[in-house]
């Protein structure tokens, strides 16, 4: 077993184990590529390098314009592999299905008809490269517990081939913020929010349950931002568990540009805000209650909670140093130094993690940096959200990553620079009675926030972990 946790959990987890080395269950693997030929060999051939190969493997190419689907019939064909688990056969198709108006959601879909059939149908994205056991771990757990309607891998960051410091930077960031994604579901019972495309495992059979409970057709539906998370909260519904492995484990493809991360932050945000509103946009309900979407009320909270603190606390120090009231006490570096700390812990929780990872943690400017970034992104979903204009996030995702796309992502700071600027000529009209009555209300709003931010870290920074790794 590649990680220790509480001994009666890993004897049951190694018994599962032992009793699938003859395979009992068959998986389609399906492989929704979009202008990935940069990384589509990679992925074809780590699946090929598994342990537990796929019984099939299909690739299929959706409104590609690059190589994707040429470098992809390489591998095509049959193909015969030999593991410690035997010798093993699979076979791998590729599909172009040139204009796709559904874009990755209509790749899903034609996968899933070609193996619907089988017992279970693996997802994996087209520039996603798992470990070597990944796929037996994932069917090990799922054909040992017929409640798991799907299982995903944890996922992170490989962050060796990154170069530039902007990226470098982005992909630090990343790698932190998905490993607080993990930690979060491991810690609440391995109960994954969000089975995402990365690299999960679905029982077919919960997929046709979660289809018929909601009269569809197919098992994602085009309407929604976030294919993977509703997906995720029907599959819940229907009365199945949505499970994340303490085992398997994958390495996704990272945003390395500032465009690129924003684009693809707002548009997972937004699709998240539309199934936790308490009403209906369009044809998705949203399910305010669901037990899937109480990480996202958390996760929304925090945000507003830091960018509150955040900036109140910018414009009560300028204000107090403007008639020279301000009045330095060490105890305001105690939120930063647990903050710090936390980072710290969840930094070194990641299983390869490496200096950077530290560094990123350590030297405050960096994890504070890509906070404000976050938070750019947390009022950039909200207002487009809230504005109800229609906007084909998928495509301003696509358009960004090709390096395309407007300034959209420096507009949260410069109204914020704007705000604060605005306040700063209010403040010099207003006379010394009225900042002095600002300032003894705002110091103390401020500090009882904070103060409670500073407990909720230290909670997290003292609980047990129980030996995971992400």
């Amino acid at each position: 077993m590649p990680e220790h946790f509480d001994g009666a959990y890993e004897d049951d987890f190694e018994s599962v184990l032992e009793s699938t080395t003859v395979h009992r269950s068959t998986i389609g693997c399906i492989i929704p590529a979009y202008n990935e030929e940069e990384s589509i060999a990679a992925v074809i051939e780590g699946l090929l390098a598994q342990s537990r190969v796929p019984d099939v493997i299909h690739v299929i190419a959706n409104n590609t314009s690059d190589n994707t689907v040429k470098i992809a019939a390489e591998y095509a064909g049959p193909h015969e592999v030999t593991t410690e688990l035997g010798t093993q056969f699979t076979e791998v198709f590729v599909h172009d299905i040139g204009k796709n108006p559904d874009k990755k959601v209509g790749a899903l879909n034609y996968g899933y008809s070609l193996v619907e059939g089988y017992d279970y149908l693996l997802g994996v994205d087209g520039d996603t490269i798992a470990d070597s056991r990944a796929v037996e771990y994932l069917e090990a757990e799922a054909v040992g517990d017929s409640r798991i309607g799907g299982i995903s891998a944890i996922y992170s960051i490989d962050d060796k081939p990154i170069t530039g410091t902007i990226g470098k930077f982005l992909i630090a960031g990343q790698r932190t913020q998905f490993a607080a994604f993990n930690m979060q579901n491991l810690l609440r019972g391995r109960n994954m929010a969000v089975l995402g495309g990365q690299f999960s495992i679905f029982s077919t059979n919960a997929l046709r349950d979660a289809m018929k409970q909601n009269h569809q057709s197919t098992p994602w539906v085009k309407d929604s931002e976030v294919e993977d998370s509703l997906l995720s909260l029907q599959i819940k519904s229907a009365g199945y568990l949505t499970k994340i492995s303490p085992y398997a484990r994958a390495n996704v493809g990272g945003m390395t540009t500032l465009k690129g991360y924003d684009a693809q932050q707002v548009k997972w945000t937004y699709g998240a805000i539309e199934l936790m509103w308490p009403g209906q946009r369009g044809d998705t309900k949203g399910q305010p209650f669901h037990p899937n979407l109480r990480l996202r009320w958390f996760e929304n909270f925090g945000m507003l909670t830091n960018l509150f603190v955040r900036v109140a606390f910018l414009i009560l120090l300028a204000g107090s140093l403007s008639i020279s009231a301000f009045v330095f006490s060490p105890l305001w570096l105690l939120p930063p130094l647990v903050a710090v700390l936390l980072n710290l812990r969840m930094a070194r929780s990641i299983k390869d993690h490496n200096k950077r990872d530290v560094l990123f943690a350590l030297l405050v400017f960096p994890a504070e940096a890509f906070m404000w970034i976050r938070l750019g992104h947390f009022m950039r979903s909200w207002s487009r959200f809230l504005s109800k204009k229609k906007v084909d996030n998928w495509a301003m995702q696509a358009k960004a990553e090709s390096g395309g796309g407007s300034i959209g992502h420096w507009v949260p700071m410069l109204i914020l620079a704007a705000v604060l600027l605005a306040m700063a000529v209010v403040w010099n009209l207003i006379g010394p009675v009225a900042q002095s009555s600002i300032l003894w209300i705002g110091w103390p709003i401020v500090g009882v926030v904070t103060v409670l931010q500073t407990l909720l870290m230290f909670t997290k920074l003292v609980r047990r972990q129980h030996g995971f790794q992400v």
